[in-house]
């Protein structure tokens, strides 16, 4: 059984990656299925006579009001991509694995089907179909970190991993695009795509439990078909022994009778972590460097076309490279794990001399994540302010970069911040939240376009002042954990 456990346990990480970085996160890869959709001239007929034309035959390179309505399909999208998430997080919870991917697949699919069969006179449907396909990717973030449950030590490196193959997987559309340009339609493309349904189905039952996967992960532990008709009683029975394992080990010895709050989180509610400091500040964090990132996204092909003059070969040329850059997410987000986990086995074995509790020293492993995480987004938000169009190179790069280092860092602190019964509650929550905040990038695009003239200094040195305050969230973590350590150090 051990031996037959580990190829079974590779296999569901090396196909739970494949899924995240062809499926999960398409919708980030707009840039290059907007250049497409122009080219087929989807909502064209917005464009008014008078709009002055910037670009060569192909028609007007840049319209307001289809610029406009692109926005706001991204806008919803993305919205749908995090808000959704805190319901998928309720579904995934009390649900599990199997229910949860069949309504991944079942949105996934109808949404592809809808994008095949849409043209320029039907455009409207993407306004029902990128949401759906948003959240039925979503859907397969969440069912597959737990992926990380299995291999113990490296938890928050699959979880990163995973998280940048769901940021790589914006590179699909750039694939579309490409192929579109070689005469392959668009309409084939999106039937591929639905086909592919048959393998997440064929995967869901074969290479996925039908629970969830408990951590730590009990001895001779088995899923999938392979495990027989009693899997799901015996994960429930291994999530109940590992529920008393880890209060076993949260309530130590008597000589750390006052370690402070960690002690009391293990009989504390859900909204009694919701409502902290801790979530609060980490709320913040996501938000303001998500809105960053959203609003680059979904304007990327107008700011192009501003930057480029019109030149729709210069604006492919730097669509293409963005949506290149994007697919190497998937090996800047392992990175950002490995920090976190060879952090957190530094400070494991500190604090055996300090007397450290364990959830001091994960949260200790997360700041230097948090911290760089802002100052990356620092770093592409100075540089996309910059309207200078061979900058934008150096931008996409610190793009891809951050946004990796977020969506991996993000699941990744939660999990090592709160407990693990609460994850997926709490993950549906702070991207739900998030989201809201998200909704800001459409009326900060309209006032660019209208009031400011095309000009986003003002929006841009804004945006700038409210990253440097992502800044206090790794300044709080690390503050609340000194606190914590100093009556160890000082007794």
């Amino acid at each position: 059984m051990p031996g037959q456990g580990l190829p079974l346990r590779v296999a569901t990480l090396l196909t739970g990656l494949l899924e995240c970085l062809g499926f999960s996160g398409i919708l980030f890869g707009w840039a290059s299925l907007v250049f497409v959709f122009k080219t087929e001239h989807y909502f064209e007929e917005l464009c008014k006579p008078e709009d002055p034309l910037m670009g060569n035959v192909t028609g007007p390179a840049d319209c307001k009001a289809q610029d406009e309505r692109f926005s706001l399909i991204f806008t919803l999208g993305s919205f749908m991509n995090n808000f959704m998430t805190f319901p998928a997080g309720f579904i995934f919870d009390r649900f599990k694995t199997t229910v949860a991917r069949l309504l991944a697949i079942f949105l996934y699919t109808t949404a592809t089907l809808t994008i095949a069969f849409t043209s320029a006179d039907s455009a409207l449907l993407l306004f029902l179909a990128m949401p759906m396909l948003t959240v039925g990717g979503i859907l397969f973030l969440i069912t597959n970190l737990q992926v990380g449950n299995l291999f113990g030590k490296h938890r928050s490196t699959i979880i990163t991993l995973y998280n940048g193959a769901f940021d790589s997987s914006s590179a699909v559309f750039l694939v579309i695009k490409l192929l579109y340009e070689q005469g392959v339609s668009l309409r084939a493309s999106f039937i591929f795509i639905s086909v592919c349904s048959a393998w997440h189905v064929g995967r869901t039952f074969l290479l996925m439990p039908r629970g969830h996967i408990p951590y730590p992960l009990p001895p001779n532990y088995s899923y999938g078909l392979c495990s027989g008709k009693d899997t799901m009683a015996r994960e429930n029975s291994t999530a109940e022994s590992e529920k008393l394992e880890m209060g076993s080990k949260e309530v130590p010895p008597a000589k750390e009778e006052t370690p402070g709050p960690e002690q009391q989180q293990e009989p504390r509610s859900f909204w009694s972590y919701a409502l902290s400091q801790r979530f609060a500040w980490h709320l913040v964090w996501l938000s303001v460097i998500q809105l960053w990132h959203y609003l680059f996204i979904g304007t990327l092909n107008s700011l192009l076309t501003n930057l480029a003059g019109g030149d729709r070969a210069l604006v492919s040329t730097y669509t293409n490279a963005f949506a290149i850059t994007q697919f190497f997410g998937v090996l800047c987000a392992p990175w950002n794990g490995l920090l976190m986990d060879r952090l957190k086995q530094k400070y494991q074995k500190e604090a055996k001399s300090t007397g450290s509790s364990a959830m001091t020293v994960a949260l200790r492993s997360a700041v230097p994540s948090l911290a760089l995480t802002s100052l990356l987004c620092l770093g592409f938000a100075l540089c996309a302010s910059v309207p200078v169009l061979p900058l934008q190179y150096v931008t996409f790069i610190l793009q891809v970069i951050s946004r990796s280092f977020l969506y991996g860092g993000n699941a990744a602190f939660l999990t090592l911040a709160f407990p693990s019964e609460h994850f997926g509650k709490l993950f549906g929550l702070v991207m739900a939240l998030s989201a809201i905040v998200s909704l800001l990038q459409f009326p900060i695009f309209t006032f660019i376009k209208g009031p400011l003239q095309n000009d986003p200094l003002y929006v841009n040195v804004t945006l700038v002042l409210a990253t440097v305050l992502t800044f206090v969230h790794p300044f709080m973590v690390y503050w609340e954990c000194r606190r914590e350590r100093s009556p160890g150090a000082t007794a």
